[in-house]
């Protein structure tokens, strides 16, 4: 029996193409039926297709409005409702305590703060020749976050430019004749021109080729001098200032004491964190190196400062934070320490010289880092949004389960899904009849799981 306009239930759009013309071929599809009044005259097709066309894009207009509701079944399945609250429990705990109390997700945060970091080392030591005080052993002296503190030196002095023999550890400098050395060859690993001339060398059997370089070379010359004896007792102080420009926090990690306090205080992390002056050698020690080992072959420390602020709490709540690591690789043998080669040049009589010396040390590397957070209303949504879309997830789990492993899975499918195959009418406010879909989208999820069961 026909549907009438009364009784239908307006539930879908349609499209605002024109249907076919009376007389042409169909598609195959039978065409739907329209409740029409039979007071009113049939009009020819191309006067009624504008008003037809009109009226369809108006009822789609109309149907935009529509509300939709999902249709909720009561299963009285203990097994299933445990699931159900059970993968809602671990997702409301999952946001509360990881994403709201761990991870802050309430708040906006920013990280890596504008920093700037100044240091100053203090302390004299002696090796086996002389006393070497700050300007000498500290390199380079404008006290930046990088520094190197020399341990161990090796001098060559008195260089002066003339020809020498090339040193032995060169490849390919070792020769028989003249015929081995061919004059203007520069060996980039070596100390200098090649000169031609195959000469004895310092010590020893051997010969090597002449070079035109400052002489005597480094191996011949080379007295070793060590200075980590009393570095364990140098006072490395430094000074850290940071700021976040998105919440416009600033502070140091020195407060306004008197001048006083510094000069009397060493840092400790209980009573004195804002006295940032270290000892060396307890810099090695947290950093789990041994301090001889590392004086004589060298190596690179980390001191990783991090500021990491909850805004929402006091400034006294922020605090500076130290950690120590040894940066560089120390079981690589092929180059493991730290090292380097520099110079002092002198004119003695119209002589130049220079004093050669490959310092060993220990590097000092100061990295700061940091992530300051506040409440603000944005993330506090989005989390809070995030949180109540995920509980949606116990549903479609449990659907699944349903519908596809329940004994009863078809009963529960016929009651959970409506599935006409036709068309009916459906009522436009102001009376007028459309033809709508009878299969709301609204669930299409869910059909495509009863689909993919059967």
């Amino acid at each position: 029996m026909p549907q009438t306009a009364q009784g239908a239930q307006a539930l879908g759009g349609g499209s605002c193409a024109p249907g076919p013309a009376e007389g042409e071929q169909g598609t195959g599809v039978p065409e739907p039926h329209f409740l029409m009044d039979s007071s009113e005259p049939a009009a020819p097709e191309k006067e009624r297709s504008a008003p037809h066309m009109a009226k369809t894009c108006w009822n789609v207009f109309w149907g935009f409005w529509d509300y939709e509701t999902p249709k909720v079944i009561v299963v009285k399945n203990r097994n299933l409702g445990f699931i159900y609250r059970t993968v809602q429990l671990l997702i409301l705990l999952y946001f509360v305590w990881y994403v709201f109390i761990i991870q802050k997700g309430y708040q906006d945060s920013e990280t890596g703060p504008e920093s700037s970091v100044i240091t100053k080392v203090k302390g004299i030591t002696k090796s086996q020749k002389k006393v070497w005080d700050v300007e000498e052993y500290v390199k380079p002296p404008e006290g930046g976050s990088v520094f190197s503190i020399i341990t161990r030196a090796e001098i060559t002095p008195f260089q002066t430019l003339g020809t020498c023999p090339e040193s032995i550890r060169i490849r390919n400098a070792t020769c028989f004749s003249d015929d081995d050395c061919i004059a203007g060859e520069m060996d980039m690993l070596g100390n200098g021109e090649k000169t031609g001339r195959c000469v004895p060398y310092y010590r020893g059997t051997k010969k090597t080729c002449e070079v035109s370089a400052w002489c005597p070379v480094e191996d011949e010359a080379v007295n070793s001098e060590f200075l980590g004896q009393m570095a364990p007792q140098f006072t490395i102080l430094i000074k850290n200032s940071i700021h976040y420009p998105k919440f416009q926090f600033s502070k140091g990690n020195i407060r306004d004491y008197d001048d006083g306090y510094l000069k009397h205080c060493t840092f400790n992390a209980d009573t004195d964190l804002y006295c940032p002056i270290f000892k060396l050698g307890f810099i090695v020690e947290q950093a789990g190196e041994n301090f001889t080992e590392l004086a004589h072959k060298g190596g690179v420390i980390g001191i990783i400062i991090n500021w990491n602020c909850d805004l929402d709490l006091s400034e006294s709540k922020c605090n500076p934070k130290y950690s120590f690591r040894r940066l560089d690789p120390k079981h690589i043998q092929a180059s493991s320490g730290y090292n380097y080669r520099f110079a002092k040049y002198y004119n003695h009589n119209g002589t130049d010289s220079r004093t050669l010396i490959k310092a060993y040390g220990i590097r000092i590397d100061v990295i700061v880092h940091g992530q300051a957070g506040k409440f603000s209303l944005i993330p506090t949504i989005i989390n809070l949004a995030t949180a109540l879309t995920s509980i949606g997830v116990g549903s479609f789990l449990c659907d699944w389960i349903l519908l596809t492993f329940m004994n009863k899975n078809k009963v529960y499918s016929h009651r959970k899904f409506d599935k006409p195959t036709g068309f009916f009418t459906g009522l436009h406010p102001h009376g007028t009849q459309r033809l709508v879909p009878a299969l709301n989208p609204q669930h299409h999820l869910h059909l495509f799981l009863v689909l993919l069961r059967e």
